[in-house]
């Protein structure tokens, strides 16, 4: 039997080179290809955790909030005015009695860049019930303050710092402007200390 093949409209193939150049390409795509579907699929399940631990964070939060307004209505009653107050106070005595002037102008030292030195500073309680630190800084540049702004967020013992003024000097030898500098401090106490609960003080006739 004879058969003729027209090689024009049906040219040769040699299909085992061709899959010996690019089987292992197609190979190495479909691995690729099952490794980035995985990757996607933990990313969904890890995504999937994060969002669930976000909501329970959440509604913790929401938690605290409505108990922390309760219990401010609660005190904030009449009848119960005295012991808030008292609370308060005794809160205060314990914030201030942590504040150390030998720890803050060591942290201070630390952290203030060269050229640039304190003037003035005075502790107080703010209106959430915190130690405040008012600084005055005098220096040559304003570089220099906002370095030590930085410096100061970094330390565990400052937050909220931030520059609430600035002015500029003249006739003054070294320094050509003042900053004043506000920070909340954290003594190194108040992790182990125990303060008064102003929603956990017991009121009066109760």
């Amino acid at each position: 039997m004879r058969l003729d093949i027209n090689l024009a409209s049906q040219p040769f193939e040699d299909a085992r080179n061709f899959w010996l150049r690019w089987g292992g390409a197609v190979a190495l795509a479909a691995i690729v290809t099952l490794m980035l579907l995985a990757l996607a699929a933990s990313g969904f399940v890890y995504a999937r955790k994060d969002r669930e631990r976000i909501s329970q964070l959440k509604s913790q939060i929401a938690e605290r909030d409505q108990e922390r307004a309760k219990a401010e209505t609660f005190l904030n009653l009449p009848s119960n005015r005295d012991t808030r107050d008292k609370s308060q106070f005794l809160n205060a005595l314990i914030q201030r009695k942590a504040f150390s002037w030998t720890k803050v102008f060591e942290e201070l030292e630390r952290v203030m860049p060269p050229r640039l030195h304190v003037v003035a500073i005075h502790p107080e309680m703010s209106a959430g019930n915190q130690l405040e630190i008012k600084l005055v800084v005098a220096g040559e540049s304003r570089e220099r303050a906002l370095d030590l702004v930085r410096k100061m967020e970094g330390s565990e013992h400052f937050l909220q710092t931030q520059i609430t003024q600035e002015q500029q000097l003249s006739g003054v030898a070294g320094d050509n402007v003042t900053f004043d500098i506000s920070a909340l401090y954290v003594p190194e106490t108040s992790k182990g200390s125990t303060s008064v609960c102003q929603t956990c003080a017991k009121p009066e006739g109760k």
